[in-house]
């Protein structure tokens, strides 16, 4: 079987985004399980009705991305205990217009960081309510949420948290498998 193209959404949009960092680890320890595809979605504009018939481009190439990803990966900081409006934006470009939602029976992961004592628990929690509207099929478990290194030891995790970002690549990758071979 081919690698199944991800495509990953990284919430985190500030040039030293934690978030992005983690992305990175996350490509790193994939390796070449996934057809990584990171779509920017900064690049989006703010959604509103008045343009969701006739969008710009950049919303039609995001929307091409989604149809064309077997999987979804979401990678979100947490902000006053939710996660960023600009993923808000992304998912919602993703189910208009009414009646043509993109989204459905995709299979979805999430992971986040952020220098907080519990991480991104919020932000996942509040996020898992609108992916499961959407009707992704979100990973439950393992989840991973932590609290971002303040230092890093030659650019790499430590060793605690890389094993367990090696262990949700691994469920990950396991949770995809399934979803496509049961369609």
């Amino acid at each position: 079987m081919s690698q199944p193209k991800v495509l990953a959404l990284v919430g985190g949009i500030c040039t030293d985004s934690l978030n992005l960092k983690l992305f990175e680890f996350f490509k790193e320890t994939a390796g070449a399980r996934f057809s990584l595809d990171r779509f920017k979605i900064e690049t989006l504009p703010f959604f509103s009705q008045d343009i969701e018939n006739d969008p710009p481009s950049v919303v039609t190439e995001f929307k091409s991305r989604i149809k064309a990803s077997d999987a979804v990966l979401i990678v979100t900081p947490e902000y006053n205990r939710s996660f960023p409006g600009v993923l808000k934006n992304a998912l919602d470009w993703g189910s208009r217009p009414y009646g043509q939602n993109l989204w459905p029976g995709k299979p979805a992961g999430i992971i986040g960081t952020s220098p907080g004592a519990i991480g991104t628990f919020g932000a996942q929690n509040q996020l898992r309510q609108v992916l499961s509207f959407l009707d992704l099929r979100t990973m439950s478990s393992p989840e991973f949420y932590f609290t971002f290194p303040k230092e890093l030891s030659g650019g790499k995790l430590p060793g605690p948290s890389s094993d367990f970002l090696k262990l949700y690549v691994d469920k990950f990758e396991e949770w995809v498998a399934w979803h496509l071979k049961a369609r």
